[in-house]
């Protein structure tokens, strides 16, 4: 077994989180997506057949870590190639596939944030890890240094020591593959909560549905934003699907507190997830799966905001094997907005 590398985080007088951007991308009318997007002037070009480049003014970063879900109504994934600051700005350039393996365009749904100090609200942290664990970036709230451990072909323990949440399964999981060669795909095992911190098992699989070794990013959040603060956003919520939904402490509303989130089943592999009273542009949307087999999660479709209130409405979470079967399987969804 390789031994993990640490990239230890310094405190910092910075709050978190030090750059934060998202973007929304409609493939149909090859447009950005204003409310799902931050800042305003973010764009997206095509680079070629499910490759596009995304570039976030002004919140160019050191490190930090990209997160993307594919919004299609038929099987697809996205994935991070890497990321870089240029200047002022932040570029990231990820791809995307369908099921079988090809390069393939798409809507999407793609998110970064670059942090290196509190204070943090809740419990939040990072990593970026290398196939062989060891860490190109990290956060971690509580000022402790993160580790990623292989377990195994594509298999890998990682550890956020000190974000100590008080149950034993609290909070929410976003994963995503980093890698510019070949399609991959990453998920959530599980985890576990204890008084040492987060305990989480990630997996990653090649387009064929194989363990694959991959490097990954992973974020965890608990009673805090997918970046990290909380005033602001007042307005972020996640939820687990297990299925069924999991403990009230990983069904989080900021505005509510916890379980006040509601997901409905809405057809084969497809569940409507509802966030009350949290839907303030500019907001984003991240999904990944959860369970132990190569199942992948997305979106169906954009996410609304409803007409008789301020709800945020993600219809729908749509799930499939690696064939692209629509299955019923696990998942962890994130809603995040800018106020």
């Amino acid at each position: 077994m390789l031994a993990a590398a640490l990239t230890v985080i310094q405190p910092a007088n910075a709050a978190v989180p030090d750059r934060k951007a998202w973007v929304l991308w409609n493939q149909s009318t090859s447009t950005v997506v204003p409310t799902g997007t931050w800042p305003a002037p973010s764009t997206v070009i095509p680079i070629g057949v499910g490759r596009y480049q995304l570039k976030f003014p002004g919140q160019g970063a050191p490190g930090g870590v990209v997160h993307v879900t594919a919004i299609n109504n038929a099987p697809h994934w996205c994935q991070a190639e890497n990321w870089f600051q240029s200047g002022p700005d932040e570029i990231v350039n990820i791809r995307c596939y369908r099921a079988g393996g090809a390069l393939d365009v798409t809507s999407f749904s793609a998110f970064f944030v670059s942090a290196s100090g509190g204070p943090a609200p809740g419990l939040f942290g990072y990593v970026d890890s290398q196939p062989n664990g060891a860490l190109v970036s990290q956060y971690n709230s509580a000022g402790a240094p993160n580790t990623s451990t292989p377990l195994g072909v594509g298999q890998w323990q990682v550890k956020f020591p000190g974000l100590v949440a008080g149950g034993t399964l609290d909070g929410s999981l976003q994963a995503t593959a980093v890698n510019p060669q070949q399609g991959a795909r990453c998920k959530v095992r599980g985890w576990a909560s204890s008084g040492a911190g987060q305990d989480v098992r990630v997996l990653c699989f090649d387009a064929a549905g194989a363990l694959l070794n991959t490097r990954f990013t992973l974020t965890y959040q608990y009673k805090a934003s997918l970046y990290g603060a909380a005033i602001p956003p007042k307005y972020f919520g996640f939820f687990l699907n297990q299925p069924p939904a999991g403990p009230p402490s990983t069904n989080m509303n900021s505005v509510l507190g916890l379980g006040a989130n509601t997901i409905t089943p809405a057809g084969l592999g497809l569940s409507m997830v509802i966030f009350p009273r949290i839907a303030f542009t500019q907001n984003t949307v991240q999904v990944t799966a959860y369970g132990s087999n190569s199942n992948f999660c997305g979106l169906n479709t954009f996410w609304t905001n409803s007409t008789s209130g301020p709800d945020l409405i993600v219809r729908d979470v749509n799930c499939f094997t690696n064939a692209g079967a629509a299955v019923n399987t696990g998942f962890t969804v994130s809603a995040n907005s800018i106020l």
